[in-house]
């Protein structure tokens, strides 16, 4: 078996080797069937009422469920026989730069604040954080824009769920008494 190099795949450049045993792609390939096995636990647990058709709740689940695992397994398969995805060639993916991993603990650091938030402040709070914590993350600008369009943002999305769709998100101290925020 030959190693593919970047100008076998049709781009020139560096001649770069693929490595023997793709990590990544094994690493994810595990996570897509360990999400299926954890959709069937989680699946048996739910409760079948007496009057239910031979079609039940638990259909759904087990489905997608089974999908996952069939999915992760052919992905295993398939990446432990060598055949891996090509590297993508796009104008604008650079391999040689190397991960900003200060960019991906600052959105890490933000998602858990919003979880941190959302019990004492609610979710329209919590959410406008996220979004401007994203925002300003990932190098958007100005501050005051990305603050304002967090706030919109969660606003709309606490109207959309919890007013209209009447999905329970909790709205907080700042918007319990108004009506159409409320699930």
């Amino acid at each position: 078996m030959t190693v593919p190099t970047a100008e076998s795949l049709g781009g020139g450049g560096p001649h770069w080797a693929a490595p023997a045993r793709p990590v990544g792609e094994i690493v994810f390939a595990c996570v897509i069937l360990s999400l299926g096995v954890v959709g069937f636990v989680a699946g048996a647990d739910i409760r079948t009422p007496p009057s239910a058709s031979d079609i039940g709740p638990r259909a759904f689940p087990f489905v997608v469920s089974g999908l996952l695992v069939l999915i992760g397994v052919g992905l295993i398969f398939q990446l432990l026989r060598g055949h891996v995805g090509v590297a993508e060639e796009g104008e604008d993916v650079d391999p040689s730069i190397k991960t900003d991993w200060l960019t991906v603990l600052k959105l890490v650091g933000f998602v858990i604040v919003h979880i941190v938030l959302i019990v004492p402040l609610g979710w329209p709070v919590a959410a406008a954080v996220l979004f401007f914590g994203a925002a300003w993350s990932l190098g958007a600008k100005p501050w005051w824009r990305n603050a304002l369009t967090g706030i919109v943002l969660a606003l709309i999305l606490q109207f959309v769920f919890a007013g209209l769709l009447g999905v329970s998100l909790p709205a907080g101290f700042l918007l319990e008494g108004v009506a159409i925020f409320n699930g």
